[in-house]
């Protein structure tokens, strides 16, 4: 992979994306870019799995369904109820099979981008935190500390960031994706 693959995945994500989503994929890949040259990890690695992350974010949920059982792609009760949740397995597909990112870590890191998973890698996550602390984001709940913290302690910030995003879906009563709830229990036992 090299800078040119990169130029072309920008391309087709701006064609692909709404331009919110893109503006929002480009602070992903700058930040994510970032949090790599910090941790000594692979910055094209970054840079892909940022700009591929959200790749199935604006199709339709019946459109994610159907890719996921025509591909055995797994579903879980939650996500059969609430398919919008399913744009990082599907996104990891597609960065395989339509983008022809070949990389497991890319392709990992873009599915477990949304929920975390136990035993995430460096890259996953770079991409998660990325995800949330992109400069686009404004509103979440202890942003600049996070912030200061991902550039300090990159397990710190995960658990900041799960910490908060259950909070937030509990005070709003939405769905808790259950791996989401394994993740933060996972890093909080870690931690």
């Amino acid at each position: 992979m090299k800078s040119a693959d990169i130029k072309k995945i920008r391309k087709k994500m701006e064609k692909t994306l709404d331009s919110a989503r893109f503006e929002h994929t480009l602070g992903v890949t700058y930040t994510a870019a970032c949090l790599a040259m910090r941790y000594d990890a692979d910055i094209t690695k970054a840079q892909i799995a940022g700009l591929l992350h959200d790749c199935a974010k604006c199709m339709s949920d019946e459109k994610r369904l159907e890719i996921c059982n025509k591909h055995d792609i797994p579903i879980t009760e939650i996500e059969y109820r609430h398919p919008h949740l399913l744009h990082g397995k599907v996104g990891a597909y597609l960065a395989k099979h339509k983008y022809e990112i070949d990389d497991i870590q890319i392709q990992h890191a873009i599915a477990v981008h949304t929920t975390g998973c136990p035993h995430m890698n460096l890259l996953d996550k770079i991409i998660y935190i990325a995800d949330y602390m992109e400069p686009g984001r404004k509103q979440a709940p202890n942003l600049s500390a996070i912030r200061k913290a991902a550039f300090e302690d990159l397990d710190k910030a995960l658990l900041m960031i799960l910490e908060d995003t259950l909070s937030y879906l509990h005070s709003t009563g939405s769905v808790v994706d259950t791996m989401t709830q394994k993740t933060y229990d996972f890093y909080s036992q870690y931690l």
